[in-house]
């Protein structure tokens, strides 16, 4: 053996396979042309981020707009920013969402596929096999320096005004000999795997980013870490071989990591791999005083996933959402087929932003309405109680009292309507939307229109009483309105009252406003026909009357 080899032995001598195993174990992808495989490859170092979930979006929509397979895959490598339950926070949160993996992590902790594993901590072995043989080829050598010595070196060089960094004449043990390797190992010092890098940082790579288009760079010269002093692979490390051996064609990822590509790509051809295509996306961003910034996890509640769940947002509202950042002429899709699954959308990477987009809530919030506005009755409850289980026990416990009576609530102005109305953006704001409609919340309102004189107020509301019938249809029970109107010197129609409103104390319409004040408490609500029969008769006239009670008394 020449030194290299021996000195590849000395540093990992229990790593018995070679790169040629892993090549054979894990074969080509059987897959269309045109195919893209696609991943997302998040740490699970706390809850599920809105970045990652965008990201994921990205990855996932990629990858079945080609026919292709997008996968999970856990980079665990820094253990100490792990927290337990971190793996299933974010998987668990992208299922909730409908992001769902073809293979990796699809559950839980559950793995599927062929490729694995996919949890870096359990891929150590492949790893070491692949650095070994690149000390073999000098390629990568042991480096002994203490935190202590790079902290000097990093000293020196920002004294000298020179770029930091180890490399050249600060990349102490570059040409470290076997012998001096192994003097120092028999010692017991701990060492690091360092890259023994080939480039020049004064010559340029030249890479075209699927969405920020071509991109010039210095080529890397840094000796930077492959193997850490336990044996675990940095991410640049892990990124190229994981890629690699899961055939995964287009690395998507934050824009952040733009700077490593130098790192990433002399590290696939140093190794004899494909290079994949690369597309970095922007961050989204949040104005601050006026400036743009990116969403902070310390700042913004809404950085974090759980809080779209907790504040009562469908999944798929906030997939819309986001699927409107992600891509320029998504909207223009959506209205020409505005029933489709999204997923059926033909998505591109050309048409992403190359610089981030503004998180708008109030966008969202209009989305959010229309999809909502969409849904049937049944379907809004099993929603709502669902939400309301978790996040607002009292409220469930109000809404499933009576089954009937809360879905017969939420089919007004819903199930048979032409065009439903778009009150509700979150299931968080139902319980304010629709509190008048149990006897527990309602709060009854003082407050009369001013153009309504309390005597007339009611007389009005007493003859209505008179009439009442839970059983009539919006017209029957509007003229009713409109007969009582002339008694009381209203006009019965309102562009008669515009025609010539001195004439007139006001309209029949605006006697249908001091209804609807008795009977719910507030002036805009939906159809208050409607919302009269769900009711029921005996609770109508009961508000009614408690109302004329009111007035008198005030």
């Amino acid at each position: 053996m020449n030194d290299n080899e021996l000195l590849a032995e000395l540093l990992l001598p229990d790593i018995d396979k070679t790169p040629d195993y892993y090549e054979n174990l894990y074969k080509d992808r059987n897959i269309p042309e045109g195919a893209r495989v696609t991943r997302v490859a998040p740490s699970p170092t706390g809850y599920l981020h809105l970045g990652t979930l965008f990201t994921s979006l990205v990855n996932r929509i990629t990858a079945t707009s080609t026919n292709g397979i997008f996968f999970t895959r856990i980079e665990d490598t820094d253990k100490k920013r792990e927290v337990e339950g971190g793996i299933e926070n974010i998987i668990d949160g992208l299922n909730r969402f409908g992001i769902n993996a073809d293979e990796g992590f699809v559950k839980g902790k559950t793995e599927k596929g062929e490729y694995g594993p996919y949890q870096q901590s359990h891929r150590g072995e492949i790893y070491q096999t692949y650095v070994k043989d690149l000390i073999k080829k000098g390629l990568a050598y042991p480096c002994f320096c203490t935190a202590e010595e790079l902290e000097n070196v990093r000293n020196i060089q920002e004294a000298n005004k020179i770029r930091t960094g180890y490399h050249g004449e600060y990349a102490k043990h570059r040409n470290i000999t076997y012998s001096e390797a192994k003097a120092l190992v028999e010692e017991g010092k701990p060492f690091v795997v360092r890259l023994k890098s080939q480039g020049n940082e004064e010559n340029r790579i030249v890479f075209e980013d699927m969405i920020k288009g071509k991109i010039e760079m210095p080529q890397n010269d840094e000796d930077f870490v492959l193997l850490k002093s336990d044996g675990i692979p940095t991410y640049h490390f892990a990124h190229a071989i994981d890629d690699h051996l899961m055939h995964t064609t287009h690395v998507m990822r934050g824009d952040e990591w733009i700077s490593s590509v130098p790192k990433h790509i002399e590290l696939f051809k140093l190794l004899g791999f494909k290079v994949p295509k690369y597309a970095h996306i922007s961050p989204i961003m949040k104005l601050d005083n006026g400036a743009k910034r990116k969403i902070s996890k310390r700042k913004d509640p809404e950085a974090a996933v759980h809080f779209f769940i907790e504040e009562g947002y469908e999944p798929i509202c906030v997939i819309e959402y986001l699927m409107t950042i992600a891509s320029s002429d998504f909207e223009d899709w959506r209205r020409a087929n505005p029933d489709a699954d999204y997923r059926t959308y033909k998505f591109n990477l050309k048409k992403m932003s190359v610089s981030g987009a503004l998180f708008d809530q109030n966008k969202l919030n209009d989305i959010s309405k229309i999809i909502v506005s969409k849904m049937k009755s049944d379907e809004v409850y099993d929603k709502i109680t669902a939400w309301a289980k978790e996040f607002d026990s009292e409220y469930y416990e109000i809404l499933t009292e009576n089954p009937d009576f809360s879905k017969a609530m939420f089919a007004i102005d819903r199930d048979n309507a032409n065009k439903p109305r778009k009150d509700i953006a979150k299931w968080s704001e139902v319980k304010e939307y629709y509190s008048y409609m149990f006897e527990k919340m309602y709060e009854p309102s003082k407050e009369y229109p001013e153009k309504i004189s309390k005597e007339d107020a009611v007389l009005f509301l007493s003859e209505y009483s008179k009439i009442y019938d839970c059983s009539d249809d919006r017209q029957a029970w509007f003229d009713k309105i409109k007969d009582i109107a002339p008694t009381l010197g209203f006009a019965a129609d309102t562009k008669e009252y515009k025609a010539n409103p001195e004439s007139f104390k006001g309209s029949a319409g605006d006697l249908s406003t001091l209804l609807r004040i008795a009977v719910t408490g507030r002036s805009n609500t939906p159809d208050l026909c409607s919302i009269m029969q769900v009711l029921g008769k005996e609770k109508s006239l009961m508000r009614i009357k408690a109302a004329i009670n009111n007035l008198k008394e005030n």
